[in-house]
């Protein structure tokens, strides 16, 4: 799937028109069963909203990856980052498979000096990171129902007040869709100067083996020398093969980088949060 950059629009405000939101961990972001709706019909670019109700599936590979959905192993990845206080401040940070967008808005929340999202699908990210990013960093005093996880709200006030942080937060913000080896080249070969990133966040990503090589590719391309990645992910994945012991297994081979497990969580289907660094 080709790689493009999506724009930010000029009047950040429309991005939050027909938007309901709701919240969690202090987060908010769009009401997905919504965004589905206003998604049928014409607005449905790429067709995924209409394959994926009608085939009643999450993921159909090659079409849509999943990222209308928020997985729960998001969640295990934002508990641990803020556990071992990992550091944002002034870092280069990539959320990579970003979906919502949350681990990314985190990253911003936690200073970082340059966060870029990446999802498979643009309808994604038009119709649901752009806005989850734009509605957590305007107007931050006035959250929709900030500090309550169950809430569903309005979008802040039609017109926010000139904001404080917006010029700032979205100089510091880049957004792609298309697969991983497309965006990494478009990257990687772009006029526009960029700098490898310090840290590479990435959830429910290594559920099908067939990716593998891709996605340690672009880990190896974008990671700067003495980065780090975050990736959390179910032990195993059932119906599609892949797993954290599995990706383990071949980050061995590959034998580039060094990883460990800094988390398991034993509630459910098993899940993981390993860190990954060049040997």
């Amino acid at each position: 799937k080709a790689a493009k950059e999506h724009n930010i629009p000029e009047d950040l405000n429309k991005v939050l028109e027909n938007k309901v939101m709701e919240t969690v961990s202090d987060l908010c972001y769009v009401k997905m069963s919504v965004v589905e709706k206003t998604c049928l019909g014409d607005a449905d670019e790429e067709g995924i909203v209409s394959k994926s109700i009608s085939s009643h599936s999450d993921l159909i590979p090659g079409v849509y990856e999943g990222g209308m959905k928020i997985w729960e192993c998001t969640f295990d990845l934002m508990d641990y980052l803020s556990e071992a206080e990992i550091q944002f401040t002034n870092k280069t940070v990539l959320d990579l498979g970003c979906g919502a967008g949350l681990l990314g808005i985190v990253a911003l929340r936690g200073k970082a000096e340059k966060v870029h999202f990446q999802d498979y699908n643009s309808t994604v990210i038009d119709k649901i990171t752009l806005p989850n990013v734009v509605a957590n960093c305007i107007n931050k005093g006035s959250r929709p129902g900030s500090g309550d996880d169950s809430k569903t709200s309005q979008p802040p006030s039609k017109r926010p007040k000139k904001t404080e942080c917006l010029p700032d937060v979205f100089t510091q913000c880049r957004f792609f869709s298309g697969e991983w080896s497309a965006v990494s080249q478009l990257l990687l070969s772009s006029n526009k100067p960029f700098s490898k990133y310090d840290i590479i966040l990435t959830s429910e990503t290594i559920y099908n083996p067939d990716n593998y090589s891709a996605l340690h590719n672009t880990l190896a391309q974008l990671l700067d020398k003495n980065g780090r990645v975050y990736l959390a992910s179910k032990v195993h994945y059932f119906g599609v093969g892949g797993g954290i012991y599995l990706f383990e297994k071949f980050i061995e081979e590959r034998n580039v980088f060094r990883a460990s497990l800094v988390k398991t969580i034993d509630k459910g289907l098993q899940r993981c949060v390993m860190e990954m660094a060049f040997k």
